[in-house]
This record gives C-alpha cells, sequence and structure tokens, in this order.
C-alpha cells in the first residue's frame, strides 16, 4: 500500500540524515498516503506552532504517488520545499518531480499551484479530477479571499470611460454619487469606508445594460449576491478612494472544488470548544467552513510541556476603550522592557495605540524601539500588528517575551469582519463565540508558539481577559501556564 511503502522511504530517510525530529513525521506520512490512496477528504490539525519541518512527511508519499497531485502552497511554504526540502529528498534518492504554472502538469509530476492559480486553473476546467493537498489549512479561506478580490482603481473608472462613451454623463454621475458617499464618512483609522448593496445598486443596474465590458468591470458586476461585501479604501492626502470588493466565504462561492475530489488539509486549527461549530456558510475554521464532506479528522499534538509558559495578566486591568487604557498600556510595557537582554515582542491591532505606543517607548529606549521590522537590535522591542508577526515571525529570532497589548479579536470597524457578522447573525448563529472568538483564539496561539519552543514570557495587557466570561476559553486555550503575579523592578 502507498502508506506503508511512503512510511518505509520516510524512516530511513529520517535515519540517513539522524537529525532530532518532529514526532509526528511517520504518523503524518502515513494519514496522507492513505488519504491520497481512498480519495477522501481528510483535516489533519496541527498544534500551534509545530515544526515547519513536518513537511518532509507530506512530501514523501506525494513523490510515490503514482496519479497527479495538486499541491497548493503560499509563497513562504513554495521556497521552503523548493529550496529546503526538495533537495533533501534528492539526496535521499527520492524522485519528487514538480510542475510549476498554470499550464496543466503531467500525470506523474507534483502540480505546484499558488492559491490564485488554483482558482484559475478550476475556472479553466484544467484541474481535472486532480486530488488536492493543501497545507497551511488556516490560512485558506483568507487566501482564497485574497485571490477572489477585486479591486477598482481611479483609472479603472477612465478606461470605462473610454471603452463606453455613450455612457460617459452617467458614468460621471454615478462615480461623483459614491464618492460623496465615500469622502462624507467619518474618517476611519485606516481610512476604510463601507458601502451597502443600495450604493453599488445604480452602477450595477448601468453595466448590466452595457456589453462588453473591460477587466477588471466584467468580474466585478460577476461578484454580486449576498455572499460579497465592498468598501472603500480613501487616500486622504490625494482624495482619491479605491473600490474593493470580496467574498465573505471563498469556498461558499467555490461551490463544486473540493467535490469529487480527494482532499488533504493540513493546517494548525483551533481545537477549542469554541471551535466547534460547522456552519455550512463556510464563515469559520471548523470542518463545516472549509467545506470538507464526512472528513476524517486527526489531531497531531505535540507532547506534553516540562514547563509552562510563565504569564504575566494582572486581575484589574482597564479594558481597552477605557481612557485609562493608554497610560496603562505604555506604564506596563515600560516595565516590561526594561533590563531584557533579548527581543521583545509586543502585539496590537489598533494603529493609533500603536503608533503611540512606539513614539512612547522610542522616547525611553531609543532606537531599540522599532515598528514592524525585521532586523531589530539583540534586545530590541519590536511593535506590530498580528498579522505582520504571523507573516514575519519566523524571520525573526525567538523572542524573550511576547506582549499581547489587544487580544486579536477582529474589528466590528473592518467591513470585511462587520460584513460576515451581518451574515452570521441572519443565519442565526453566535457571532462572537462562533466567529470572532475562535479566530482570535487561533491567532494567539500561533503567535504565542514561540514561547513554547525557545522559552520566554508572556504578557497579556488587556482588561477583557480576566473581566470577561470568555477569558476562560482563551486562557484555557493558552494551557499549561503559570502566572506571574508581579514584576521586578517596581
Amino acid at each position: 500500500m502507498l502508506e506503508a511503502r511512503a512510511h518505509l522511504q520516510l524512516k530511513a530517510l529520517l535515519e540517513r540524515e539522524g537529525l532530532e525530529r518532529w514526532p509526528h513525521h511517520l504518523t503524518l506520512c502515513r494519514l496522507v498516503g492513505r488519504s491520497l490512496r481512498r480519495g477522501d477528504h481528510t483535516l489533519i490539525r496541527l498544534a500551534a506552532g509545530s515544526d515547519p519541518s513536518w513537511l518532509i512527511g507530506l512530501l514523501v508519499p506525494l513523490s510515490l504517488m503514482g496519479t497527479s497531485v495538486a499541491l497548493v502552497v503560499g509563497e513562504s511554504l513554495r521556497q521552503r520545499l523548493l529550496q529546503r526540502e526538495w533537495p533533501r529528498l534528492r539526496a535521499a534518492g527520492v524522485d519528487l518531480r514538480c510542475w510549476e504554472g498554470v499550464q496543466p502538469a503531467p500525470e506523474t509530476h507534483l502540480w505546484l499551484l499558488s492559491h490564485r492559480e488554483l482558482l484559475q486553473v478550476w475556472r479553466q476546467g484544467t484541474l481535472g479530477s486532480r486530488q488536492l493537498v493543501i497545507p497551511q489549512a488556516e490560512q485558506l479561506q483568507d487566501r482564497l479571499r485574497q485571490a477572489m478580490a477585486l479591486r477598482i482603481e481611479p483609472a479603472d473608472w477612465d478606461s470605462l470611460r473610454r471603452a463606453l462613451p455613450q455612457a460617459e454623463p452617467s458614468l460621471l454621475a454615478l462615480h461623483g454619487r459614491l464618492g460623496r458617499r465615500v469622502l462624507a464618512q467619518p474618517r476611519h483609522p485606516e481610512h476604510l469606508v463601507a458601502l451597502a448593496p443600495e450604493d453599488e445598486a445604480p452602477l450595477r443596474q448601468l453595466l448590466a445594460l452595457l456589453t462588453p465590458l473591460p477587466d477588471p468591470w466584467s468580474a466585478w458586476l460577476q461578484a454580486s449576491g449576498s455572499g460579497w461585501t465592498s468598501w472603500a479604501a480613501v487616500d486622504p492626502a490625494l482624495l482619491h478612494w479605491q473600490l474593493h470588493r470580496q467574498p465573505l466565504a471563498p469556498l461558499a462561492e467555490l461551490e463544486g472544488l473540493l467535490k469529487g475530489r480527494g482532499a488533504v488539509l493540513v493546517g494548525e486549527l483551533p481545537r477549542t470548544p469554541a471551535s466547534s461549530g460547522r456552519w455550512r456558510g463556510g464563515h469559520g475554521l471548523g470542518e463545516g467552513g472549509l467545506g470538507l464532506e464526512a472528513p476524517v479528522v486527526v489531531d497531531l499534538g505535540d507532547p506534553p510541556l516540562a514547563d509552562p509558559i510563565p504569564l504575566y495578566c494582572p486581575v484589574r486591568q482597564p479594558l481597552p476603550n477605557s481612557p485609562h487604557y493608554g497610560d496603562h498600556l505604555i506604564d506596563q510595557c515600560r516595565r516590561l522592557v526594561l533590563a531584557q537582554a533579548g527581543l521583545t515582542v509586543i502585539l496590537i491591532d489598533d494603529p493609533v495605540l500603536r503608533l503611540g505606543l512606539v513614539s512612547s517607548l522610542a522616547a525611553e529606549f531609543g532606537s531599540r524601539v522599532s515598528h514592524a521590522c525585521t532586523a531589530p537590535e539583540v534586545n530590541g522591542v519590536v511593535c506590530a500588528s498580528w498579522r505582520w508577526w504571523l507573516e514575519h515571525q519566523e524571520r525573526l529570532p525567538l523572542p524573550v517575551q511576547v506582549v499581547v497589548a489587544l487580544l486579536p479579536i477582529a474589528s466590528l470597524e473592518d467591513p470585511l469582519t462587520a460584513a460576515r457578522v451581518a451574515s452570521l447573525r441572519l443565519q442565526g448563529g453566535d457571532w462572537f463565540r462562533g466567529l470572532l472568538l475562535p479566530e482570535a483564539i487561533n491567532r494567539l496561539q500561533r503567535g504565542v508558539a514561540c514561547l513554547r519552543r525557545g522559552g520566554g514570557r508572556l504578557a497579556v495587557l488587556d482588561g477583557r481577559l480576566r473581566g470577561r466570561d470568555w477569558g476562560a476559553s482563551v486562557l484555557a486555550a493558552l494551557e499549561p501556564w503559570v502566572q506571574l503575579s508581579r514584576l521586578l523592578p517596581d
């Protein structure tokens, strides 16, 4: 059987290298081989912060698969595969033939696709019946959403007027109407303005009568229905604005992508009770949200830690909407940074609070403090958003402490988040415990997993962790941890 052959091949490779290895290599290899042989849907959940060397256990059964398989990877994982794991396989005598690009791959090759290329070949019908293997499944929805995203630039309005000169007066009027609607809104920290369906309706009705439409207008017109949402991004300096449109649940819009084909998804997905919801609308990270049908679900957790994470989280802290929260944040971060000889990472999504905190800490600690920097000093302090940290943490040294200034709960001021919440409300779901909380816990687990590998302490300065009943779910997701009651020096 495929899984037995893959097991023996990987075992020989690991014994040949003699390196300290991730404990689930052989289990992952057999699970992937079994799923490929059976052509079923399998979801393999890894512990947050799992050693990235797990990829080798995924590739060995793919190299032995007799029929063509498509491997859907992001750019960072593609680089690791081609620059590190592929040479390892070649050195061990494993013949893994990789095919890149949107031209159909030969049956004997592993077809490497980005998420955008996956959409393209599926829409063109050239994907065929190939099985899909998708690592980093926790990012699948976001990456598909970005691949399906549409953006209308100011220059696109000009190209539309030139293509349809007979409709120029109407287009100018509609552009002016949308512009007044966008620029009249109160200032958002990131200059985003949500647009309701009725704001776009006149433009959609006009374009539906006009053909042909230049790109990207034809795609924008087709992206219709309650499964999509729009917003405008304003450039306040130039008074320009871009029109953005994205799907709420990408896999729901791509109905049929996983139907009738085998699929293996591997990712650092949450295991908390809050994440057990399986909405068929696909808003969450559960099996239903990933579009899997009756999947085989396997958890590959890490062994229990000998030493729990030291957690500093005072019981009485102001809430983020308190007028005293900014001063509390600066004071606590100053105390946390004092006398630290290693890297400190401070995570906060609010751009106003983050930039204010960077300025205040830089005034005291000088060039040690940086904003979203991948080359900090040895004892540096890096302030960043959660998204930036999750994308770049592998490029930085392991921190000695991570300071969670704000829990990574998505803000309802974000138009996409607000639209997803509104959609879930219409379905009668618990939008906080069923959507925002499990996604926040997943980001938190992935963001602090570096402390489990290299040691260090975790500080949470968000008063909601102790002041809200759902904080117990967050603390349970951080287990094991030990409470730090005070900091020195005072």
